[in-house]
C-alpha cells in the first residue's frame, strides 16, 4: 500500500495542497530571505525557477521505485503561503523535508505540517521515516525529534540522518 501523494492535507492551522506551478509566485515571496538557506546552501529561487521546479515535481519521479509528494503550507487564518513539506516515498522508507519562511518561523508550523504529513504517510502504509538535518540546525532537529525520529551515525552531504520506524 502506498499513501496518496496527491491528497490535500489539513492540520489545525494549515491547509496543505499539493504544490503546483500556480504556487510559484507566492512561494517565491514566502521563501525570499537569503538567511533561510544558511544550512542548506543556495539562494532564494525566482518565481520562474519555482514554476519550472513545481511542474517537474508534479510530473512525478522518473524512478518507478519512488514517488514524490510536495505540499504547500497555507495558513488558514490569513491565506498566506508560508512554506512547504515534501516526501520521497520508496519501498523501504519515506524521506521527509520541511521549510517554513523566516517570517513565520518560531510558531510551530514546521512541526505541525511535518506531523500532518507523517500521519498521512503512516496511515498509507509507510513504516520508516527519515530526514536529513544539518548538525547546527537546532530548529529542524527539534522538528525531527517531535516526529519521533532519532539521529543516526550516518551523514549525507554533511547532514545527519534522522530515522524512526513506526
Amino acid at each position: 500500500m502506498r499513501p496518496d501523494l496527491t491528497a490535500t492535507l489539513r492540520s489545525d492551522r494549515l491547509d496543505l495542497p499539493p504544490i503546483g506551478p500556480g504556487h510559484a509566485e507566492e512561494m517565491a515571496a514566502a521563501l525570499d530571505d537569503p538567511a533561510l538557506y544558511a544550512f542548506t546552501g543556495g539562494a532564494p529561487a525566482t518565481a520562474d525557477e519555482l514554476r519550472v521546479r513545481y511542474a517537474r515535481l508534479a510530473a512525478g519521479s522518473p524512478d518507478p521505485a519512488e514517488a514524490w509528494g510536495n505540499w504547500a503550507l497555507r495558513l488558514r487564518g490569513s491565506g498566506e503561503l508560508v512554506g512547504y513539506v515534501q516526501a520521497t516515498v520508496r519501498p523501504d522508507a519515506a524521506e521527509l523535508a520541511w521549510v517554513v519562511g523566516t517570517a513565520w518561523q518560531g510558531r510551530g508550523l514546521a512541526t505541525e505540517a511535518a506531523r500532518t504529513l507523517l500521519a498521512h504517510l503512516t496511515a498509507g502504509g509507510v513504516t520508516t521515516a527519515l530526514a536529513h538535518v544539518h548538525p547546527d540546525h537546532h530548529a529542524s532537529a527539534a522538528v525531527a525529534r517531535s516526529l519521533g525520529l532519532h539521529p543516526t551515525p550516518h551523514t549525507v552531504d554533511g547532514e545527519t540522518r534522522w530515522q524512526a520506524t513506526f
